[in-house]
């Protein structure tokens, strides 16, 4: 296939809204319910846009499963204030075709040229996996409108971190640069994370993203 050209940087650096969607990605990723609901009440104050926010905790299923995606959303509805919409027409059944297509694009994108072989590996692994992979989690979730895709992609890493996924963390990192995120900016973000990592996880992800960002391996 033709992969879609590298965007432009799009993200030079992190605003504070991007902070915060950082930290609540990795809140309910890796977090405790008070740590949560803290960092969702620190969006909430700096002003972050509902939509943004809602995102984050909707793509966060994907990621740590539905319990903790849940009880974020509850908790986001409780300091929010702000009440979900009557209907989300992207969530319908009818959009499955439209889900694959940009599940593909969006894939191909974080991926870049590894994509095709990470297609094979997914699919060797389980054709179910692939499929769910780009139908669910590229298509119906990360294509959505409502945030950008290198701001998803820096969520991601959150979450992986939080988890300790080394390997997805390190495929999410070129994901980040892939997506339009500048390299200064995912070093930010690392550094949001440091503290709230386990020391010898903190200095494997600074291994690791000296890596991604010299250019020395592949994803």
């Amino acid at each position: 296939m033709t992969h879609p050209r590298r965007p432009a940087v799009i993200l030079h650096a992190l605003d504070d809204a991007t902070r915060q969607l950082v930290l609540v990605a990795a809140a309910i990723a890796g977090g405790s319910e008070a740590s949560t609901r803290e960092a969702l009440r620190a969006a909430h104050t700096a002003g972050v846009p509902v939509a943004w926010v809602e995102e984050v905790v909707l793509q966060s299923y994907l990621f740590c499963g539905f319990p903790r995606a849940l009880n974020a959303m509850r908790e986001w509805r409780r300091i929010s204030g702000a009440s979900a919409p009557a209907d989300d027409p992207r969530s319908a059944l009818a959009m499955a075709p439209a889900w694959a297509a940009d599940g593909e694009r969006a894939c191909a994108v974080v991926y870049g040229e590894f994509y095709e072989r990470l297609r094979r590996n997914i699919a060797e692994l389980h054709p179910a996996l692939d499929a769910w992979m780009i139908v669910d989690g590229y298509g119906k979730v990360l294509s959505r409108d409502g945030l950008d895709l290198a701001r998803r992609e820096l969520c991601v890493v959150a979450a992986c971190a939080a988890q300790e996924q080394d390997r997805q963390l390190h495929s999410h990192l070129h994901g980040a640069v892939n997506a339009g995120v500048a390299a200064d900016a995912v070093e930010e973000v690392l550094d949001l994370l440091d503290p709230r990592l386990p020391a010898d996880a903190a200095r494997r992800y600074r291994l690791l993203w000296r890596r991604v960002r010299l250019g020395s391996d592949a994803a």
